[in-house]
């Protein structure tokens, strides 16, 4: 293909990516790298180094409005993004080393957990989960404003949290992705931060995460600006529009709409691994 129309095929799947997305709460980034490799044959390897690009340039965007809405809790971002940081590197480090089928397959399989996770979002909810004494010492609590007023939250199991945190770390670098559908679970199932609050706080997580592995990427040569320039902007892009469309859309029903579209590409990622197609 003609290196234009190559630029512009890669910008428009970008955009698409970057859409579903923002409606799923996923992140571009998980779904550009399966786009690139089933659609236009990509290597995996320069398509989770485009994917990694990405998923910095969207967290800079979003990490900013949420912070200044008080939503993102920096004391917990900082603490947590030690275990990530130390993952991410890992995983990159071990990326290198993984035959590319065995990438593909964990990819697809990740791909479906997020896709299942996605159906299961209700909403926001309050804290569940008691303080602990670690927890306490580190002020990992916090307040945030909602229609209600102002929530405050303690933060309990913060050491399992922590655990859980370098396994999404160490996912990010092998697969190119922000881990954030894993960060929320972390944080707002076993940790009993509120939903919006776990959100928030990973979207200003993710991308630091990312940076910690694009680093290696890029050292390694899988980061090539003619295929991550257009994701960038692709995916950017998409999520800027699904992020304007999602207040007036029925949120619930795309979700898992997108859900199944995002279960597909996951199986035929599962099958062209197996299969020895990628």
């Amino acid at each position: 293909m003609p290196a234009p129309e190559f630029t512009l095929t890669v910008f428009l799947i970008s955009i698409a990516a970057g859409l579903i997305g923002a409606l799923t709460g996923l992140g571009g980034g998980i779904v550009v790298t399966p786009a690139l490799t089933l659609l236009l044959g990509v290597d995996l390897r320069y398509a989770i180094g485009a994917s990694l690009v990405s998923v910095i340039a969207t967290s800079s965007g979003a990490a900013a409005a949420y912070v200044r809405d008080g939503l993102s809790n920096i004391r917990i971002a900082m603490f947590l993004e030690i275990a990530t940081t130390i993952g991410a590197i890992c995983g990159a480090l071990l990326a290198g080393r993984t035959p590319t089928q065995a990438l593909a397959l964990l990819f697809g399989v990740v791909l479906l957990h997020s896709a299942w996770q996605v159906t299961r979002i209700q909403g926001d909810h309050a804290s569940t989960a008691a303080p602990d004494s670690f927890s306490a010492r580190l002020r990992l609590g916090g307040v945030y404003h909602a229609r209600e007023g102002s929530i405050s939250y303690e933060v309990g199991r913060a050491k399992l949290g922590f655990a859980l945190m370098y396994v999404a770390g160490a996912l990010s670098g092998l697969l190119g992705i922000g881990s954030g559908a894993l960060k929320v679970i972390a944080m707002d199932r076993i940790m009993g931060i509120p939903f919006k609050v776990s959100t928030a706080t990973s979207s200003f997580m993710i991308g630091v995460t990312a940076v910690a592995s694009a680093a290696i990427y890029l050292k390694r040569g899988y980061i090539q600006p003619a295929i991550a320039l257009p994701v960038m902007l692709g995916v950017l892009s998409g999520s800027l529009l699904g992020a304007r469309l999602l207040p007036r859309l029925p949120v619930l029903t795309l979700r898992r709409i997108f859900a199944v579209v995002v279960a597909v590409i996951a199986l035929e990622m599962i099958r062209s691994a197996l299969s020895g197609r990628i």
